[in-house]
């Protein structure tokens, strides 16, 4: 009897986060074998690594290593089918600080990925997790302000968003190291023949996320308001963004991975689109109808690099792969807000109901 070729893993760095947790599930869940590489050092994350474990037990390996380590990826791709990248610095703030350890974790740790596959020999797709911080601060923009949200003067741009065929204009370290990634990937495609693909993502949120000030604000919001503490808005609250439910940034990964012939060597937009167009505002406003009560707020001044308006032209990623968005921004703070009840406080507290899987 011939015993069949074991399927080879999929990797995924970063995969103890918020997005890489949350696809690794989905991989998990439809049979694929998973390896996580993370180094747990944002908070929360290990109680991801323990969910995994007890929902999937050995169809998961986790090591805990950190991109920046010279070989380690080496070691890990080898043997496998594919490689999602999401390890990475992910706050504009933490960079400003530490910009020189901003540029280890996400430039040197993306080329010491790219490196990996390129040694391997193989032909391993890379699917990339890129930010739409590589378009800059967007201050050329004509906005108007509404009396809740800044939106673009002009119909057209208002009406489709941000596309991909925007000059990419890096700003702030942040911007510069995920950019200079974004680039790496795309020409590593180009260059070596390596099937990568990118990613450029608006605000994702969804269950699994342990939101900050300084990153991932739309559970953070919902995190202090279930604490009962005062929200901090910067600048006006007038601040519009496309977001994006993590159930449907996953079904989006695995698009791209599984059409990775047509999406090798390109970048895609991905986000709410403008129809899960919000401004903090409107937020704020639902997260208190949800909770049935009141928030607090406080104000502090603007951040550098804050971008006034960014809204997701997603229509390549929708036209060419045949993706779209399924949760409605209501729906899915709803869900938000029942998982960090059951999450924090061992309770839903809310009238809430799950999206399903």
């Amino acid at each position: 009897m011939t015993v069949p070729p074991r399927k080879k893993p999929i990797l995924v760095t970063g995969g103890c986060g918020f997005i890489g947790s949350n696809l690794a599930d989905s991989l998990l869940t439809a049979g694929e074998e998973v390896i996580l590489l993370d180094n747990l050092s944002r908070p929360g994350v290990e109680r991801n690594l323990a969910w995994l474990q007890e929902r999937h037990g050995s169809g998961i390996h986790a090591v805990i290593a950190d991109v920046r380590e010279h070989g380690r990826a080496d070691e890990l791709v080898r043997e496998v089918a594919a490689v999602f990248h999401f390890a990475a610095q992910t706050a504009v703030t933490t960079s400003m600080e530490t910009p020189l350890e901003d540029f280890e974790v996400n430039a040197r740790g993306t080329l010491n990925v790219l490196e990996a596959v390129r040694k391997s020999g193989r032909s391993i797709p890379v699917i990339f997790s890129s930010t739409n911080k590589v378009y800059g601060n967007l201050a050329d923009l004509a906005l108007v302000a509404l009396e809740d949200q800044y939106a673009p003067s002009d119909d057209g741009l208002r009406a489709r968003g941000i596309g991909e065929t925007r000059p990419l204009d890096f700003c702030t370290p942040y911007g510069c190291s995920k950019g200079v990634a974004d680039q790496y990937v795309l020409d590593y495609c180009h260059s070596f023949g390596i099937p990568s693909a990118v990613l450029r993502m608006s605000c994702i949120y969804g269950p699994r996320q342990f939101g900050t000030e300084d990153q991932g604000w739309v559970a953070h919001f919902l995190i202090r308001a279930l604490e009962g503490k005062p929200i901090t808005i910067f600048g006006d609250g007038k601040q519009v963004r496309d977001i994006l439910h993590v159930r449907d940034a996953v079904a989006a990964y695995r698009t791209v991975l599984g059409q990775i012939g047509k999406a090798a060597g390109r970048a895609f937009n991905l986000g709410g689109g403008p129809a899960n167009t919000v401004s903090l505002q409107m937020v704020l406003r639902e997260i208190a109808r949800i909770l049935g009560r009141s928030i607090r707020i406080e104000r502090a001044d603007w951040r550098p690099g804050d971008q006034l308006y960014f809204v997701a032209d997603t229509r390549l990623l929708q036209e060419e792969l045949g993706w779209g968005a399924a949760v409605s921004w209501r729906d899915g703070l709803k869900d938000l807000a029942g998982w960090l009840g059951r999450e924090r406080f061992g309770e839903d507290g809310l009238a809430t109901e799950r999206l399903t899987a």
